[in-house]
């Protein structure tokens, strides 16, 4: 193993940026919650409980936004037609629901920011110090805006995120292809490339994708289920990988 705390084959770190690099996945979860509980609520019908954390780890975390929805209101019964992506916000669409989430989101950030890992951070600095290749991959639609606020756009040599996905015609987690085209856009094969997780379904794609080495980074007391779910390894902050130095 490298001073990076990967296996010396590693030449590409692939990196979520919700709960590994910046501090956004509560706010998503918040968003996501208001959202999903006020539609509840208008439905009514026999399953009204609140949306929770469970929901969020299991059916939302880390994937598109609108496959979000579908299966997350799959785990209720519940299909919707799927509307258009210009559909207004809380429309009883997919795509209405996921754009009131969006726009709950974006709020979230204007009045509270978005805060960083800073274990993360100087992590990226040391790995890209050492010559490795970085990118970002992410199924937010926001990434770009979000590197760009906390001035960390330049610390990765390739973008895949919710707009290059949709571009290219990419799947979301936990199907790997995100990573797949983050690894290839590094000139790197899936066995050269780390995978930085915090959502299940993101260790599902570095699993599915078999790439080099998969760390969970385990925000929320899920270690056990991060490790179920195809981790190499699971630490709580970056910081905690090699010697910092």
């Amino acid at each position: 193993m490298t001073d990076l705390g990967l296996p010396d084959t590693i030449l590409a770190c692939l990196f979520d940026l919700d709960g590994v690099v910046t501090r956004t996945a509560v706010v998503h979860a918040a968003a996501w919650k208001e959202t999903f509980d006020a539609f509840l609520r208008e439905r009514g019908g026999e399953d009204v409980r609140p949306f929770d954390d469970g929901d969020y780890g299991q059916y939302v975390d880390g994937r598109p936004r609108a496959d979000g929805v579908r299966t997350f209101l799959a785990s209720r019964g519940i299909e919707l037609p799927e509307g258009t992506p210009g559909d207004p916000p809380g429309a009883s669409t997919v795509h209405g629901l996921g754009n009131r989430k969006n726009e709950l989101l974006l709020e979230k950030i204007r009045t509270g920011g978005v805060e960083v890992y800073e274990g993360t951070l100087r992590y990226i600095e040391r790995a890209r110090a050492r010559g490795l290749r970085t990118a970002i991959v992410s199924s937010s639609a926001n990434c770009r805006d979000v590197l760009r606020s906390i001035g960390a756009e330049d610390l990765f040599d390739v973008r895949i995120d919710g707009v290059v996905a949709a571009a290219r015609g990419l799947a979301g987690k936990p199907r790997p292809d995100t990573f797949l085209a983050a690894a290839r856009d590094l000139g790197v094969g899936p066995e050269q490339a780390a995978v930085f997780e915090d959502a299940l379904s993101g260790m599902d794609a570095g699993r599915a994708g078999r790439f080099g080495y998969v760390v969970g980074v385990d925000r929320a007391g899920r270690r056990d289920a991060l490790y179920a779910h195809g981790a190499d390894l699971v630490v709580t902050d970056l910081a905690e990988l090699g010697a910092e130095r």
